[in-house]
């Protein structure tokens, strides 16, 4: 028997058994005393018979699963109140399964109407364009090419942010372009060409660039996937930090690190323009070197067609060589460290800004350095594009303008101690001769808040060819220029001048000096004072752009455990 045949006879008096634990409220189950409904309601709702059974109270207080008494005259009044509840959800649930049917009915006559809607150009004149120079063509009809970057759609109209690189776009799409079914199938990051009317916006409304791009027409060159292969899937703020780096080439194309990029282009172009002003002359050492520069424990070895050889820690040695010939000088190239740091400001690979000038005094150096990150952070600002993007990251950066603070490096032992900040590495206070930890050091620096320059290092701390003071033969001429919230961005010094003095620092550090002859010969042939320093550039673009790491400065990161993508 059908349950609505069970259903029609429980009508005509049959009696109808309700079970909380053994029954169900679905059309599995008909109400007999084997198949009982779970609740009064659903059972009076489904059946419209009063003659409902239910398990029988025993005299100790217990319900019985095997034997049944009738409902009682309250519970009765109380399941017909409910059952009415359940007529009314029940209609409501029809009435909205009728209309959604006639709504996916609608959109599935729009969507097969919108197959026949074809987008075609129109061939009026139109120029060309980037959309970083799209204002200039304003009530013209341009074509511009990129990235959908944000997609939203709404009655009629589609609005559609495009990003190529060099700026945004919001873009309107109407009409038989916004009901073209190729429209409905658009996604996030799918690359489109896109003609139209550059039109400035009307007061009170905001969009990229103060305009939007009214389209007449576009075209589709790569559809990007949808579903679980969507970008916003495959890319999200929230994922685990090794799983975004795996995904570099992606997370690339955010608001974040695009700027991060364009600020960090900005830089360098700042850094070679400030240095040129100062007189310097950029050249290019190479890469692949026979002799190490900051300690044998941190270079990476190669086989250089059977020879030992190694990725070069420093360009320093070579632009010494450099100076004699065309005056002070300056690279910009990679380097290489292979420290297993974890910390947030090491990089197995990194830009290394190093500068050499000659015939200096330790305070011309010092000026040097100053002068070169004062002049390149205020070339920074002066430019609207370039400001508006470091004050998106970091809305409190302010370009320094005045002289440094200086701090010798038994002044910073005594601020260390004086502040209760305990050495890491022994327990114990600060005392001449330790070194001065990465975390204590920045500490020391966020707390102060103002850049330093901290010198005078002590001769066993430091490098081979660092130049001593003349009025303490203890310390080095040196210095670590030392940004809040980074620490240390430079390190430079006055270098050994005289050839006896810098063998005996190979002879006291057990180098041998043989792959240092090149090195030796400027102490041989026309020695002269002079100095360098080198900066990290990521290091200095985290402090401008105000990055936890320096990791999110560098386009494709390299350290300890990560070679990819």
């Amino acid at each position: 028997m059908s349950l609505d045949a069970k259903t029609e006879s429980l009508k005509l008096g049959d009696k109808v058994y309700v079970n909380e634990q053994k029954g169900a409220d679905s059309d599995k189950a008909d109400g007999s005393l084997t198949s009982p409904f779970a609740t009064s309601a659903y059972a009076f709702w489904k059946t419209k018979n009063e003659n409902i059974f239910v398990p029988k109270k025993l005299e100790s207080g217990e319900v019985s699963q095997d034997e049944y008494e009738l409902i009682s005259a309250s519970a009765l009044k109380k399941t017909r109140k409910n059952a009415d509840g359940l007529e009314k959800k029940a209609a409501k649930a029809a009435k909205a399964a009728q209309e959604q049917a006639a709504k996916d009915e609608a959109e599935n006559a729009r969507l097969e109407a919108s197959k026949h809607i074809k987008i075609v150009d129109n061939d009026k004149p139109f120029v060309k364009s980037k959309i970083q120079d799209l204002a200039k063509y304003r009530d013209q009809r341009v074509s511009v090419s990129g990235w959908i970057h944000r997609l939203r759609a709404q009655k009629g109209l589609v609005f559609i942010v495009l990003r190529d690189g060099t700026g945004l776009v919001q873009i309107v799409l109407q009409g038989d372009l916004a009901n073209a079914y190729q429209t409905s199938e658009l996604t996030l990051e799918s690359t489109i060409e896109v003609k139209g009317e550059i039109k400035k916006l009307p007061d009170g409304k905001t969009a990229p660039g103060g305009h939007e791009l009214i389209a007449d027409f576009y075209r589709v060159y790569g559809l990007a996937p949808s579903g679980e292969e969507a970008f916003s899937n495959r890319v999200q703020e929230d994922a685990d930090p090794s799983l975004l780096l795996d995904r570099r080439h992606l997370t690339l194309r955010g608001d974040t690190l695009s700027a991060v990029f364009k600020v960090r282009a900005a830089l360098l172009t700042a850094f070679r323009k400030t240095l040129t002003d100062l007189g310097t002359i950029e050249v290019t050492p190479p890469c692949m070197v026979q002799s190490m520069v900051e300690g044998g424990s941190t270079l990476f070895n190669l086989d250089y067609y059977g020879e030992p050889a190694y990725l070069t820690q420093s360009s320093q040695l070579y632009l010494e060589t450099v100076v004699p010939a065309l005056g002070n000088c300056f690279c910009i190239q990679e380097s290489f460290r292979a420290e297993r740091s974890h910390t947030r400001r090491h990089l197995s690979e990194y830009t290394h800004l190093e500068v050499e000038v000659g015939f200096v005094t330790f305070e011309d150096l010092l000026q040097h350095v100053e002068k070169v990150i004062i002049g390149v952070t205020n070339d920074l600002m002066s430019q609207p594009d370039i400001k508006e993007l470091i004050l998106q990251l970091n809305p409190k950066f302010k370009a320094p303008n005045q002289k440094f603070r200086r701090m010798r490096y038994t002044d910073a032992l005594e601020w260390l101690n004086d502040h209760g900040i305990i050495n890491s590495d022994t327990g114990e206070k600060f005392k001449f001769g330790d070194d001065i930890s990465e975390a204590e050091e920045r500490r020391m620096t966020d707390e102060i808040n103002e850049p330093i320059l901290l010198t005078h290092f002590p001769v066993e701390i430091k490098s081979f060819y660092m130049e001593k003071d003349s009025e303490d033969t203890r310390v080095t001429e040196s210095v670590d220029c030392l940004l809040p919230n980074v620490g240390e961005v430079v390190g430079g010094s006055m270098r050994i001048m005289h050839y006896d003095e810098l063998m005996a620092a190979f002879k006291r550090e057990k180098m041998d000096p043989t792959p240092y002859e090149f090195f030796l010969d400027m102490r041989k042939y026309g020695a002269y004072p002079h100095g360098g320093y080198g900066l990290g550039v990521e290091r200095i673009l985290a402090w401008i752009c105000d990055r936890f790491t320096v990791r999110e400065c560098s386009l494709y990161p390299r350290f300890a455990g990560r070679c990819k993508p």
